[in-house]
């Protein structure tokens, strides 16, 4: 969705809000706000915290009944028909075919556990020899931008398998109760066909059922989801991924076969990011590679990417030269640093550029006599982690 939908979107929710509040449809008016506030949670976090304290407020109902609302039967459903959402007629699945999907850039430890479980399925008839089966379910547990999805698309290339990345807004129903019919139906799709299912962000449908801030509903999700993980078939891999592993239910941890962590890049993994990032741009940018990478340390895949593209745009449409480019990015980023990753930032300009003292100083918020302190070439600093 660009920036132009989002006032669409939004005037879209609150007019399906006021339907079901004219209709006194107070339990499917719950439903709905719970939705809202996990959709607008980060775009909008003021407007979810409003929404929230109003359903902590007014505590629903309990073993209030569902109400069916004309939910279809998941048996009925084409095997051949992707599942969609009865209200919004959205499709529940996004589908992706990659032939070729970009090989993600992943730590050593998350390599390792992500090749295990494409060699698992390429050599299945060794391990069933064994007595053993592959790995059916994984979650990947990182920040946003780590790669959790690009990974995945990169699994069922490798496999040569279609995969099926769940839609949870589209899965989360205005209707009580049609949410789990929802889930049920497209996790019933996927299971139908050998492919890869990925439960994006699964903390949304997958939390706490002890979270007294959720409905009925929100909970009999957790339970759906449990059965299906316990069911999935050897022929298939289910994967989910998560940003939040403090709201999943502990249960749900206990089902997945396998953990699989994304970790931030390390310096190293964030200089091959821009070296691949920055593609044929990359050596006009080569002599501030390792201070770029100091400065973009502990920042995530996505942003190291975005830093990049943005570079590469401005040089090709001549808007500046790559120094200039380099030491603004230094300035407006050394202020999230802290002090003493400002100084061994401002002691590698002093080592490795033929910046003046001064320029240092006002990229880095530096005094000019720490700079001449550190700045020797045999004078050490602390690494930062």
């Amino acid at each position: 969705m660009n920036e132009t939908d989002e006032p669409i979107e939004i005037m879209d929710d609150f007019v399906q809000l006021a339907r079901l509040a004219v209709n006194e449809r107070s339990d499917d008016v719950r439903l709905f706000l719970a939705r809202l506030v996990r959709r607008y949670r980060h775009s909008h976090p003021k407007l979810a915290e409003r929404f929230e304290t109003h359903l902590k407020a007014q505590p629903g109902r309990a073993g209030a009944p569902l109400r069916k609302a004309g939910a279809p039967d998941v048996q009925k459903l084409d095997r051949g028909a992707m599942p969609l959402d009865q209200d919004s007629q959205l499709s529940l699945l996004k589908t992706y075919a990659d032939e070729e999907a970009p090989e993600p850039l992943l730590a050593a430890t998350t390599r390792d556990a992500v090749e295990q479980l494409i060699l698992e399925r390429t050599k299945a008839d060794s391990l069933l020899k064994a007595g053993l089966s592959p790995t059916r379910s994984a979650i990947f547990l990182g920040e946003p931008g780590v790669g959790k999805t690009l990974t995945a698309r990169w699994i069922a290339a490798r496999l040569s398998l279609p995969l099926h990345v769940l839609d949870l807004t589209a899965v989360m129903s205005s209707f009580l109760g049609r949410s789990g019919n929802n889930l049920r139906a497209a996790i019933d799709y996927a299971k139908r066909s050998r492919c890869i299912l990925l439960l994006d962000e699964i903390d949304a449908i997958a939390k706490k059922r002890s979270d007294d801030a959720d409905i009925g509903e929100l909970k009999r999700l957790v339970t759906v989801v449990l059965q299906e993980v316990d069911e999935w078939p050897t022929s298939g891999l289910l994967l989910a991924a998560t940003n939040h592993p403090e709201l999943i239910d502990p249960a749900l941890w206990r089902r997945f076969d396998a953990v699989v962590p994304f970790d931030l890049p390390d310096l190293a993994a964030v200089k091959l990011a821009l070296k691949r990032y920055l593609g044929p741009e990359f050596p006009r940018f080569e002599r501030w590679a390792d201070i770029l990478a100091y400065a973009l340390l502990g920042s995530s895949f996505s942003a190291i990417e975005k830093t990049a593209h943005r570079f590469r745009r401005a040089v090709a449409l001549g808007l500046a030269k790559e120094s200039d480019l380099v030491e603004d990015f230094l300035k407006s980023s050394s202020v999230q640093l802290e002090h003493a990753d400002r100084v061994e930032l401002a002691t590698m300009l002093a080592q490795q550029t033929r910046l003046s003292q001064h320029r240092i100083a006002e990229i880095t918020g530096i005094s000019r006599d720490t700079i001449r302190k550190y700045g020797k070439t045999d004078s050490k600093t602390p690494r930062r982690r």
